[in-house]
C-alpha cells in the first residue's frame, strides 16, 4: 500500500477540516498509510510539498487541500494561478502523483457543497485522484518513490 502525505492549507479550517475527513476516509478504507502537515495558506502547499521530497520521509503520492474565496481584490487570482501551477510543476519534473483538492469558489456555500462528505466530496476525489495516479506511475514502471 502506498503512504500519502496530506498538505492542508486551514484558513477556512471548517471547510478544510471536511475535505480533511473525506481524504482520510477513503484513504483509510483503501488501506493507504498517511501523514498530514499544515501550511498558513494555499500559495505556500507546493512549497511544503517540495520540501517533503526532498526531506527524509519518503511518500509515494501527495494531497494539496485547502479553499481560496474569491474577495474584492485580485489576490484570489494569483493565490489560485500559482498553487495550481505549482502543483502542476511538482507533478511534472519530480512525477510525482498529486491530487489536487483547493477549491477555488465565489463564495462560502459554495466551498461548503463541494467540501461535505454528504455533497460532492472533493476531499475524497482528490484523495482517490492521488491513488490512481500512483497506480498510473507503477504501471509505466516509474520507481514507486522516485
Amino acid at each position: 500500500m502506498a503512504h500519502i502525505l496530506i498538505v492542508v492549507s486551514p484558513y477556512y479550517k471548517d471547510i478544510t477540516d471536511e475535505l480533511l475527513l473525506g481524504a482520510r476516509s477513503h484513504l483509510d478504507v483503501a488501506g493507504h498509510t498517511h501523514d498530514t502537515i499544515n501550511v498558513p495558506g494555499a500559495f505556500e502547499i507546493p512549497a511544503a510539498i517540495h520540501m517533503a521530497m526532498h526531506g527524509t520521509k519518503s511518500y509515494d503520492g501527495y494531497i494539496a487541500l485547502g479553499c481560496v474565496i474569491r474577495g474584492e481584490t485580485s489576490h484570489y487570482d494569483y493565490v489560485c494561478g500559482e498553487c495550481a501551477r505549482g502543483l502542476q510543476d511538482l507533478s511534472l519534473l519530480h512525477k510525482a502523483p498529486i491530487g489536487f483538492g483547493v477549491l477555488t469558489v465565489e463564495n462560502k456555500k459554495q466551498a461548503e457543497i463541494r467540501a461535505s462528505v454528504n455533497g460532492k466530496n472533493k476531499g475524497r476525489e482528490a484523495a482517490e485522484a492521488c491513488i490512481q495516479m500512483i497506480a498510473l506511475k507503477t504501471h509505466f514502471g516509474v520507481k514507486p518513490r522516485d
